[in-house]
């Protein structure tokens, strides 16, 4: 499995024209330096934290913004929570989603072989691909070893080795 890298969030809003407010640059800090998948409620949030004067509002304007501009990506990740959706900076190469219905955890995969079949699907059908999304749901190595523990069948004590 290859890195994913992100595209430079703060660098391509500011060459874009679009006015950098102060707010704006704290819910741009805070999308770009999250490490996860960051939904309004969660992004407002910590986002507050750099700045406690941003609000709802803003939020959802800038998250619009920079959609348009397509420096970020909205994902609903299999519905995990209800109809949450969330973001993520665009990153340089398309990858897919992997969402564990029991603890919602969210894996990034990408690979040659998925660059293959992308170029492979764009070239059989004479397509140009802009935007790729890819969503595998199930359980996740931690969830399936949790619930193997459970199942396992307890030792039985016995006396005089019976």
């Amino acid at each position: 499995m290859q890195q994913i890298h992100r595209n430079p969030l703060m660098k391509q809003f500011a060459s874009s024209g679009v006015r950098l407010t102060r707010q704006r640059r704290a819910l741009i800090e805070t999308l770009q330096g999250a490490g996860r998948h960051l939904d309004a409620a969660a992004l407002l949030e910590l986002a507050r934290k750099r700045d406690p004067q941003i609000n709802r509002a803003t939020v959802y304007r800038t998250l619009e913004i920079l959609k348009n501009l397509r420096l970020i990506d909205e994902l609903d990740l299999m519905h995990v929570e209800g109809e949450k959706h969330y973001f993520e900076p665009r990153s340089i190469r398309d990858h897919c989603h992997l969402a564990c219905f029991r603890c919602g955890a969210i894996v990034e995969y990408t690979s040659p072989a998925f660059q293959a079949l992308k170029a492979e699907i764009a070239a059989a059908n004479s397509f140009q691909v802009d935007v790729t999304r890819l969503e595998l749901g199930g359980v996740c190595k931690q969830c399936r070893g949790t619930e193997n523990a459970r199942n396992k069948p307890k030792a039985k004590i016995t006396k005089n080795g019976e």
